[in-house]
């Protein structure tokens, strides 16, 4: 028997017991049953009238049942009666970034209350990484990886923003400290795929198994089948994981290249000029699309692009593939389909990168 049944059945007994009814409440809310968490407020209000503890319990109620307009209703109301405690302001800026309304969220979640709650700087740490403000979001993430040794989200969230650093020791020790969270798992399943280590495919199928959407898995096992020329298996991933990610322009040219390397030009073309219209200084979109020139018998277009592609970004894998391409023979479609069907795994540079490393390298990049 629950917490919650057995309350519930001291309160058939006891029905206008006011300290019952608000301890039955709580436990419904913890048992995951919003429904009769809401009927238990509404029978206390009707006893006791409104007051700031009901409407704490109205927007716990309405967290649990993902009701986040009501939450942060009930919540703001709170904070406009002076309740400044430190769980309610954090239960505001969590049900306001659930709406969206991330600029209001960022403005109650300042350092002192990262400083008191871990879920609060998990939280600042998530938003800032999102909006790519980095130089802050390193800084609140050092101080709660010395400040909050044993939580296992705030850990995950550092060990995210870790990997996007390129801070690979952090990200390592803080997604040791997530334990089985899901994005201290999808930390440690990347770090084992940029080692090679064949327990990233593990790791990756524990996080889908939970979290079917979660997009840097999905990216992550779609680079593991395109890295070992299993582009078909690598699509449906990389696929699913750029439209999780939306804007994020090195999932879509991962995509565009399982899509080429499966045969399909066609949807390589739509994925690079998703990425191209995201942001048309992206070097790696032009130069995969120099790339399809060259595949289609286009050798001026693809000369324009990676000339473009070269000069947005001297180091651009998908430009360099597309000069070399050109220097083997300008305008041979199928020596430039043979070129293609080797760079997966030939070096592309003096440090011998592969078309493979590149993708990861840029996919598993928030």
């Amino acid at each position: 028997m629950t917490e919650y049944d057995q309350l519930a059945g001291f309160l058939a007994v006891d029905p206008a017991n006011v300290a019952l009814l608000t301890d039955t409440a709580h436990a419904a809310i913890g048992a995951g049953r919003p429904a009769e968490a809401r009927a238990l407020i509404e029978r206390l209000r009707a006893i006791e009238g409104p007051s700031p503890a009901i409407d704490h319990l109205i927007g716990l109620a309405a967290m649990a049942a993902r009701d986040w307009a009501e939450a942060a209703a009930a919540f703001h109301a709170l904070t406009e009666a002076g309740v400044g405690a430190p769980g309610v302001r954090y239960n505001l800026a969590r049900s306001l970034m659930m709406q969206g309304e991330t600029d209001e969220a960022l403005a109650l979640l300042d350092d002192d209350l990262a400083a008191q709650l871990p879920q609060a700087a998990q939280l600042l740490i998530g938003l800032l990484h999102d909006r790519g403000e980095m130089d802050r979001a390193e800084a609140v993430a050092c101080a709660a990886f010395d400040r909050f040794p044993d939580h296992e989200g705030v850990n995950a969230a550092i060990s995210t923003l870790a990997i996007d650093l390129e801070d690979l020791d952090l990200a390592h020790a803080a997604a040791e400290r997530a334990g089985d969270h899901p994005e201290g798992l999808v930390t440690q399943a990347t770090l084992a795929m940029e080692a090679a280590d064949p327990a990233a495919a593990a790791l990756f199928d524990r996080v889908l198994a939970v979290q079917p959407d979660n997009p840097r898995a999905r990216i992550g096992r779609g680079l593991l089948a395109l890295s070992g020329q299993d582009a078909a298996a690598a699509t449906a991933d990389l696929d699913r994981g750029a439209e999780g990610f939306g804007s994020h322009l090195g999932s879509w040219i991962a995509a565009g290249w399982a899509h080429l390397l499966a045969g399909d030009a066609a949807t390589a073309r739509l994925r690079f000029d998703r990425a191209l219209a995201i942001d048309d200084n992206f070097a790696e979109a032009h130069g995969s699309l120099a790339v399809l020139d060259l595949l289609a018998g286009e050798p001026d277009s693809a000369r324009r692009r990676t000339a473009v592609a070269l000069r947005l970004g001297r180091e651009s894998f998908a430009g360099g593939l597309a000069a070399a391409m050109l220097a083997a023979g300008d305008g041979d479609t199928a020596k430039a389909e043979r070129i293609v069907t080797l760079a997966l795994s030939t070096p592309l540079d003096d440090q011998g990168s592969t078309i493979a490393q590149a993708l990861a390298r840029m996919a598993t990049r928030g």
